[in-house]
């Protein structure tokens, strides 16, 4: 069915097609909220009661609203980590230099483990950041170019008579290079197009971080509006629901901390994924502009907890075999627990038993997602920064079908119950 902060998160998703949008949607939500930016290029002054966020890179944002009384001896963090980048194509630095024919074409690189096939025949948006150069220096703007529609088209059944019986194999380099025009006649030219977006000269353009991207809208789906269908699901449902939790919690005798990194889909290894220095300098910052010592910063970090949310396989009626006979979550039931005996997942039996209280004490449902043994499941950003911080962890996520599509499917009811969860999380 449809709840206010489902349509909220398909909203959210729309004005959110790249890192840098959602970071940029997400800091002028909090905003509006009453939270104060920090900038890490200066010094930071922090008193109890105070909610600040700050962003690195435009593509990574953390947020948090330290308790009204402070005391160094009993300080805690309380986390919830996800991610703002989605499995896509990336524009090349350089239009293609030829194609057969008449056609216009730019080549793309695969960005994270996406499904080729779910890009075909789909009508595609380009958005991103736009470096420009100026003559006080360099600026990063923005874009969103939703005039045109481009598109990779699929090859007719009449020329690969085989394919329904051979399944569908595509080369990410010959056969996934998108469609953007005809190069004669009035051909437009899609530097141009850019440079307007960005309101620069061509000449002007240093660099671009552009992404190809659905171009249709997010929306409910099934017969009474369970479902939702939209790109992205993974990961902004999770950033959506922390974000909203955050603002909507009341202070809590903890700092509650939201943080949500780029980069988590090719390894989180960057500048500003959850591998770089971002998340710990943020938690020394904090301790450090309130107060606490070396000392009393690692007996915080001790007393910390963080939930790492990252979207969960449901079962899937056309796939059952695919799925640990004994874990299979559905759609609507409540988030899963994902635990891995190898540590792909960061949880461990004092993380899902406390997040198990939670969800009680929450009123919601509970699942648990595990991997076959014959089938590896992916990571997350959990391992990654319980093992940075020394802070025990937990990963969950809402159950989703068609994941790292481009366009994803999940359950209209378990957004809100995530909300609901972390806003209590975030008021302890």
């Amino acid at each position: 069915m449809r709840h206010n902060e489902t349509t909220d998160l398909l909203h959210f998703i729309d004005a959110s097609p790249t890192p840098y949008h959602a970071v940029a949607e997400c800091a002028q939500r909090l905003r509006n909220a009453g939270f104060r930016e920090l900038r890490e290029t200066e010094a930071w002054s922090l008193k109890g009661g105070d909610a600040c966020f700050v962003v690195r890179n435009e593509a990574s944002i953390i947020a948090f609203r330290v308790p009204k009384k402070v005391s160094a001896t009993t300080l805690a963090f309380n986390l919830v980590g996800a991610h703002t980048d989605s499995p896509c194509f990336k524009l090349k630095p350089n239009p293609q230099a030829s194609s057969p024919g008449n056609w216009q074409q730019w080549g793309a690189e695969t960005y994270g483990g996406l499904l080729l096939n779910s890009w075909l025949d789909r009508d595609l948006f380009l958005s991103g950041r736009v470096c420009v150069i100026t003559k006080t220096g360099v600026e990063s703007r923005l874009i969103s170019l939703t005039k045109h529609r481009y598109r990779i088209p699929q090859l007719a059944i009449h020329l690969d008579r085989g394919v329904n019986d051979n399944g569908l194999k595509l080369n990410p380099q010959t056969q996934m290079t998108p469609v953007i025009g005809l190069s004669d006649g009035n051909a437009g030219n899609l530097m141009g197009e850019i440079a307007a977006a960005a309101k620069a000269k061509p000449e002007e353009i240093g660099a671009f971080d552009l992404y190809f991207h659905d171009a249709q809208p997010s929306e409910y789906g099934g017969l009474h509006d369970e479902f939702v269908y939209a790109p992205r699901l993974d990961n902004l449902a999770s950033t959506h629901a922390g974000l909203s939790a955050l603002i909507a919690a009341k202070p809590g005798k903890t700092v509650s901390l939201f943080a949500s990194f780029d980069h988590e889909e090719v390894g989180s290894e960057s500048q500003q994924g959850a591998a770089s220095n971002m998340l710990p300098a943020v938690l020394e910052r904090i301790s450090l502009a309130l107060g606490l010592g070396r000392d009393e910063q690692h007996a915080a970090a001790a007393r910390s907890f963080m939930i790492s949310s990252d979207m969960a396989h449901a079962l899937h009626p056309n796939y059952a075999g695919q799925h640990e006979p004994d874990h299979k979550p559905l759609l609507n039931r409540g988030p899963a627990l994902k635990s891995n005996a190898k540590m792909r997942y960061a949880s461990d039996a004092p993380g899902i038993a406390r997040f198990t209280a939670l969800c009680r004490s929450a009123e919601v449902p509970l699942q648990t997602f595990v991997s076959r043994n014959d089938c590896p499941c992916g990571s997350t950003i959990g391992p990654i920064c319980s093992t940075r911080l020394g802070i025990q962890a937990v990963d969950i996520g809402n159950p989703m079908l068609s994941m790292h599509s481009a366009r994803e499917m999940a359950g209209s009811d378990d957004h809100p119950r995530l909300i609901k969860v972390f806003k209590l999380f975030f008021g302890e």
